[in-house]
């Protein structure tokens, strides 16, 4: 975490315009994001994809190329320029912002062109029994990135450089990934499909040695050009568990800082999650993906859902320490891969969990801090319009109370199925208290103490105008509406 009640923010999501004004945008507001009480911003992958400036990272074509090349039909990437992209960085840390960056390793897209090789071909879901016998396929293997011309990196990629690929010229079939010969799939990785070490493109054989240690040289690289603060790690879950702890050794040695880094890891099973980052020394923090299906299931569940449940088998819950907290990302945002959308109505009682809670560093949602539209296809196929409302007014004062308030003991109070709330104390530097109350079926009332006597409080959202009185033992009867959240701050 950036700072004590640290902040971050995923400064995107999925269906941005592809106009090149992010890094822009992320410069002018800099200093406001600061002031609001963010404390670091995770920044989408600014290398080039294989889309060129549609691309919104994940389909990565060149690690060297930060919008500074024509590749791919564009110099920019979606997000801007090169200049663009450190003059942003710059500013976030002039304001007192740390910035992670989106690292993306597990494969490469949008090759400069075929080779041949041998492989054995395997159904896409089953990774244990092959489909047929070692043939010649031709796959798009060859990375030499002519836009570049060697500058950074002399690196090339040929296909012993990786595990496997999913697509053969020659038979132009789908559905099927193809093995290379003396290669095995990835082992220390995610058991759907028996072996999920192959996702997507072609997939880098990490126990190769060459790729290992350009994996090193580009992340000295990108260290010393960006001057980042951590990272952000995509699919962890198809790369073997031994290899990041050995690349961020390698990465804190070389700048000789602590760097932070927050591992994407997708299941919603915290034993999956705890055996992750058991197995790397818990060496990096993961994404709480347990708790965002909780937010999920019980805002689908209109008011039916029993609130005294909702940190249930969460990471939170018992390594909280580890645990990145989201309500909502990129992947999960209507019509992605892992649709599991947090209705509207709840999520102003989800943001009040992460962020005026003690447990975990929470990361706030770009679309859900400034609203989003957009519309793509479904999977039935059909075009639909998605409205994303903001929710920047109750997240800012949440960031306000934390800032303020979120210091000292913590009381849980989580003993009705729909009303739950809790109270931190203060401490010596931040001694006033404050009681958080949230419903997600009817009005209510609940008795709380906050250890401050005979003390007046109001509630910061303005959602209930009245103050309350505590009593002589720092009691007092704290209320919330039906389907909303209160935070009633201490005078």
């Amino acid at each position: 975490m950036a700072k004590v009640n640290g902040v971050m923010m995923q400064y995107f999501h999925w269906y941005l315009p592809a106009d090149g004004k992010l890094w822009d945008k992320t410069k002018v507001n800099a200093q406001e994001l600061a002031d609001a009480g963010i404390t670091a911003l995770w920044l989408p992958p600014a290398y080039k994809g294989a889309g060129g400036g549609l691309d919104v990272g994940y389909g990565v074509y060149d690690l060297y190329d930060l919008g500074e090349f024509d590749q791919k039909g564009s110099i920019r990437t979606k997000y801007g320029t090169r200049q663009e992209y450190l003059d942003a960085i710059n500013s976030l840390h002039q304001a007192g912002i740390q910035v992670y960056a989106d690292v993306v390793l597990n494969h490469r897209m949008g090759a400069n062109g075929t080779e041949i090789a041998k492989a054995i071909p395997f159904p896409y879901n089953n990774r244990k029994t092959p489909k047929g016998n070692l043939r010649e396929i031709q796959g798009y293997t060859l990375f030499n990135f002519p836009g570049r011309q060697g500058k950074y990196s002399q690196f090339e990629w040929h296909w012993w450089h990786f595990d496997a690929v999913d697509y053969d010229e020659y038979t132009k079939e789908s559905g099927t990934v193809y093995l290379f010969e003396g290669k095995t799939f990835d082992d220390y990785v995610a058991l759907e499909f028996g072996n999920f070490a192959y996702l997507m493109g072609a997939d880098l054989d990490f126990q190769h040695e060459e790729v290992r240690q350009e994996m090193i040289n580009w992340g000295k690289w990108y260290l010393d050009t960006t001057g980042v603060d951590g990272f952000r790690l995509d699919a962890i879950k198809h790369i073997s568990t031994w290899f990041f702890p050995e690349w961020l050794d390698e990465m804190e040695k070389y700048v000789g800082r602590e760097l932070f880094t927050v591992g994407e890891y997708w299941a919603p099973d915290t034993g999956i999650l705890n055996w992750y980052l058991d197995s790397v020394g818990q060496r990096m923090s993961v994404f709480d993906v347990t708790l965002h299906y909780n937010f999920h299931y019980a805002s689908k569940a209109g008011g039916y859902y029993d609130m005294r449940t909702i940190l249930d088998g969460t990471l939170i819950k018992g390594r909280a320490m580890n645990a990145v907290t989201f309500v909502e990302n990129h992947d999960s945002q209507p019509l992605q891969a892992l649709e599991s959308v947090v209705e509207p109505w709840f999520k102003p009682l989800a943001y009040a969990i992460i962020l005026l809670r003690q447990e975990g560093y929470p990361c706030i949602f770009y679309a859900d801090y400034y609203g989003a539209e957009y519309e793509d296809k479904g999977r039935d196929g059909n075009t639909y319009k998605i409205v994303l409302p903001s929710h920047k007014a109750f997240i800012d004062q949440c960031l306000y109370a934390r800032q303020n308030f979120c210091y000292g003991p913590q009381y849980d109070y989580f003993d009705h199925p729909d009303i739950i709330g809790w109270t931190r104390l203060g401490d010596e530097q931040h001694p006033k208290a404050m009681a958080v109350i949230l419903s997600d079926g009817q009005e209510g009332i609940k008795p709380m103490e906050v250890g401050k006597p005979n003390t007046k409080f109001y509630d910061l959202t303005g959602n209930i105008q009245e103050p309350i009185q505590t009593n002589d033992f720092g009691w007092g009867e704290f209320s919330c509406k039906g389907g909303s959240v209160s935070i009633w701050v201490q005078e």
